[in-house]
Order: C-alpha cells, then sequence, then structure tokens
C-alpha cells in the first residue's frame, strides 16, 4: 500500500503548526475531503487484492456529502450485511414493541386430571425459546407451561404432543444454501416452531489425560439426538478444534477432532433434522420429568395424515409472549444470527402478504425500499439472512437504506442492534485501541470469499458518517480484509475539516 506517503503529507502542516499550539494527535487528522480520498484510493489498490473488487460508498449524514465512492453501482454478494435489509424493514413495518405469541393448545378436555385429548404446540415464528433469552435455560418457557398444567390440575395427558408449524409454508431452507453447512448451527432449519435455536447445545471437556476421549454435557440433555463422540484428548498446547457432522434427514451425529488437556470448556452448538418435531419431543420429555404423563408420542402435524385443528377455537391451556422486536433484532445484527433473519422475513410475509415464505417476505422488503429509492428491479434479494451466494446487492443501496434508518423514527433501535467495534457482537475484537473504538457501529459480513462491513462512525467534528464496504472474489486470508476495513473506519473516526483552523 502507498500509506506511507500520504501520511506524511498529512504530519507537514501538524509539524508545522506545532511550535505554536498543542502537540497533534496520535493519529494524523484529515483536513480535506481530497486527502482522504487520496488515502482511500491507495488503501483500497492494495495490490493483495488484485483479484477481487471493492464496492464502498462513505456519506455524510449530516450534509449528505459522498466523501468516497469506489464501484458504488456494482453487484456484490453482501453475506450478512444483507440482515441490515431484513432487520430495518422488520422495525419499519412490525415496530420495535412488535411480540410473538407461541400457545399451548388442546383439542380435548380435561377430565378427573386427565387430558382426554392432544396437546398441540401452535408456533408463529417467535425465535426467543432458548437458552439465549432465559439466563442459559432453554427449558425454561417448557418449565412454566408445565406449571401452567399442573395448576388446572392435568397429571396425565391420554393424546399425543404435537407440534404445529403451519403458520409458515414449510421450508426449512433458504434461497441457494449450501447442504454442507447444514450440521451447523448457521444454517439450522427453519420453522414456525422455533426452539432453541433449532439447535442442540454442547460442552465438550478434556478426558482425564492424553488420548481419552473427550466427555461432553448436552442442553437440553435430550434423546431426539445420538451423538457419536471421536473427539480426543490431547497434550497441553497443541491446535484444537470440533467438527459436527450429522447424517442428513436424521438425527445421527458425529463428532471428531481434539481437545487439549486442561482447556477451558466452552460451548458450541449443531443443527437438527426436523426443529418442529424436536420442540415437541423435548416438550414431552419434560412433562414426562414433571410428573405429567403422556400417553401418546411426539408428533409434527405434518407427519400426521389429514390431521385438522382450529387454532383459534382450541382451548389455550398456556401461552408465552416473546420479548419485544427492537431486542429479537439486537441479536439478529450482533451475533448475526441466520436463522432469526429468516424468521424475521417469514413474519414479513406471513403479516403483510399472509402467505409465509421467504419469497413473499423479500416482495414486502423491496415494496418498502422502493420508498427510498432503491430499484426492486435490480435488488438481488433471495434470503433473509445473507447465507445464500446468490444475494446481490449494491454499495449505493446500503448506503441509502443506512441514510434512511438514521432519518426514520425506528433508527435509534437500528442502531442500537449494530454491533459496537471493540466492545461487543462480531467487531468485540476488532479497532481496539483507536478512535474507531465504541464509536463504529456496524455490521459484518462473511461467507466464502466475502466480507462486508456497513455501518455508522462519528468523526473527530462530531460529523455523522455512514459507510458501506463490500470486497468480493479475495484469495488472500480474510484477516487482511479486516485489517483494510478496520483501518479505513480508523481514518473516518479521525477525519476532521476542522483541525487546521484550531
Amino acid at each position: 500500500m502507498k500509506i506511507r506517503k500520504v501520511v506524511v503529507m498529512l504530519l507537514f502542516p501538524l509539524l508545522v503548526l506545532s511550535g505554536c499550539g498543542p502537540k497533534p494527535p496520535l493519529h494524523p487528522a484529515f483536513f480535506t475531503t481530497d486527502l482522504l480520498h487520496r488515502e482511500l484510493d491507495d488503501i483500497f489498490s492494495d495490490p493483495a487484492f488484485d483479484t477481487a473488487t471493492w464496492g464502498v460508498v462513505i456519506q455524510s449524514l449530516d450534509n449528505g456529502e459522498y466523501l468516497y465512492r469506489r464501484n458504488e453501482n456494482k453487484g456484490f454478494m453482501p453475506a450478512s450485511n444483507m440482515k441490515l435489509y431484513t432487520t430495518a424493514v422488520s422495525l419499519m413495518k412490525l415496530g420495535p414493541e412488535y411480540r410473538y405469541r407461541t400457545t399451548l393448545l388442546t383439542n380435548g378436555k380435561i377430565e378427573n386430571g386427565v387430558l382426554q385429548g392432544d396437546l398441540i404446540l401452535h408456533g408463529s415464528g417467535d425465535p426467543s425459546i432458548c437458552a439465549r433469552f432465559h439466563e442459559g435455560n432453554p427449558l425454561a418457557v417448557f418449565r412454566d407451561w408445565a406449571d401452567s398444567l399442573k395448576e388446572k390440575g392435568i397429571t396425565k395427558i391420554a393424546g399425543r404432543i404435537i407440534g404445529d408449524d403451519n403458520y409458515f409454508e414449510d421450508e426449512i431452507m433458504g434461497y441457494g444454501w449450501e447442504w454442507d453447512d447444514q450440521s451447523d448451527w448457521y444454517a439450522a432449519q427453519i420453522s414456525a416452531l422455533t426452539f432453541n435455536d433449532n439447535c442442540v447445545d454442547i460442552l465438550f471437556v478434556p478426558g482425564e489425560k492424553t488420548g481419552d476421549s473427550a466427555r461432553y454435557q448436552l442442553r437440553p440433555n435430550t434423546g431426539f439426538v445420538r451423538i457419536h463422540n471421536r473427539v480426543a484428548t490431547v497434550r497441553p498446547g497443541l491446535e484444537t478444534g470440533i467438527v459436527f457432522k450429522r447424517k442428513r434427514a436424521f438425527n445421527d451425529v458425529t463428532i471428531t477432532g481434539s481437545i487439549a488437556l486442561g482447556s477451558r470448556p466452552g460451548w458450541d452448538s449443531f443443527s437438527v433434522e426436523n426443529p418442529t418435531r424436536y420442540a415437541v419431543y423435548v416438550l414431552r420429555e419434560l412433562l414426562q420429568k414433571e410428573g405429567i404423563e403422556v400417553y401418546g408420542n411426539a408428533f409434527d402435524i405434518d407427519s400426521l395424515n389429514s390431521y385438522t385443528y382450529l387454532p383459534d377455537s382450541a382451548a389455550v391451556l398456556a401461552s408465552y409472549q416473546s420479548p419485544p422486536l427492537r431486542e429479537i433484532v439486537r441479536t439478529v445484527n450482533k451475533r448475526s444470527q441466520n436463522l432469526y433473519a429468516e424468521l424475521l422475513l417469514r413474519t414479513l410475509a406471513k403479516q403483510f402478504t399472509d402467505v409465509g415464505d421467504g419469497a413473499h417476505g423479500v416482495k414486502v422488503v423491496k415494496n418498502v425500499l422502493a420508498q427510498y429509492g432503491i430499484d426492486p428491479d435490480r435488488f438481488g434479494m433471495v434470503d433473509g439472512s445473507g447465507l445464500s451466494r446468490f444475494d446481490l446487492i449494491t454499495p449505493m443501496q446500503t448506503s441509502y437504506l443506512l441514510r434512511a434508518m438514521h432519518r426514520h423514527s425506528a433508527g435509534s433501535y437500528f442502531y442500537d442492534s449494530l454491533p459496537i467495534a471493540g466492545v461487543d457482537g462480531t467487531i468485540r475484537n476488532r479497532m481496539r485501541g483507536t478512535a474507531a473504538e465504541n464509536n463504529v457501529h456496524a455490521k459484518t459480513g462473511y461467507i466464502g470469499r466475502v466480507r462486508s462491513l456497513s455501518g455508522y462512525v462519528t468523526t473527530r467534528d462530531g460529523e455523522k458518517l455512514s459507510f458501506v464496504m463490500m470486497v468480493n472474489n479475495y484469495f488472500v486470508p480474510t484477516s487482511k480484509a479486516n485489517a483494510i476495513q478496520d483501518l479505513v473506519c480508523e481514518r473516518l473516526a479521525n477525519f476532521s475539516r476542522k483541525l487546521l483552523f484550531r
């Protein structure tokens, strides 16, 4: 990179002024947009990215000026920057206080402590019945329901436990998702009845000595999955890692890898096949442990031929209301939670078209974006999360979105949902010790050979900027793309139009 030459140019005015004022700042500030533009050109011309294409837009939100543009109208795979659109439109259309409701219903009657009928768990797309929203306890909601059933005098259920996921269409994957990802938490299957992120959490602990099999703990501790543990304990200091491989269409999971002796245990997760049945299977397990005998088995409603009931006319035995949407959106963006983004997209579809699938959710998003100058015919959204390599958008479109949300009444919730540099989320370990730390609020994006970072930064003068940085088709390690993005954020945080005249 040709950064050194530009930095010298910037430092020269500071050295001249140093005899008649305070010492210059540790990091050089920019006095004109021309100087900023020149250095950014040098940064994005790094020969290590000669096979790649950078798309960049940097705009002042105070006066609308574009400080820098590069390939701003070219199409790029955004990866998880697609979540910016899904969460923004969800806040706009559903509102920050929107809440999901999940209900426990029955088509039977209670007679002498026995529920003579089926127990039906009806989902509406709520992602929050999980450990994350309940202090690490994925069973908290189910346990509350068990208490509610006991309060109604129910000690036995003569029927089955049935999961109803028909609020959404049956669409377990986003369009263009890769089969190779299906065992991993970030590609968990989509269902209107979601439990614990449609994953089983697992904690590995080293064995007593080198060569021993690692020990593990499941959360929830369920018989729904079958584990083949091939994780070995290795000597301290060796590189370790764990790989999950779930047999397609089954819940047989082979886990391979190694864990070092004396290493600190940490939770990981793998996805399940048929999350709807998973939810009711675990619910049945818990009811049995809580002393409520269940005669029938757990079923996905789709596996029962010609099973019909009317949710609106069924008796409600218990229900659960989610936290407000603004809290769910924080998880989507700070943790880059793909499943939650897909559930939001289908919620938009169901609420505003009455067809709960991804394609109708995309239509809702496009209709909203058209109001902000984004041509829906040139906006290539195919999923809500950005996991698909068929997503194709331009940096300028994302810049329009960031500006729109800056002005929108729900904009503060959107801003607060973004990871903060050096503080939390997916950029908690980036930009530390720079002017960008605890300043930049931005969403990351990553799939193979794609890296994005888009959000907001405040300059040294207090000027609000939005920025979009997307790079596709690089061969160097992704850490090098991170380094360029971080350097640009630092430069923007140090940008000043006034420093020369102080």
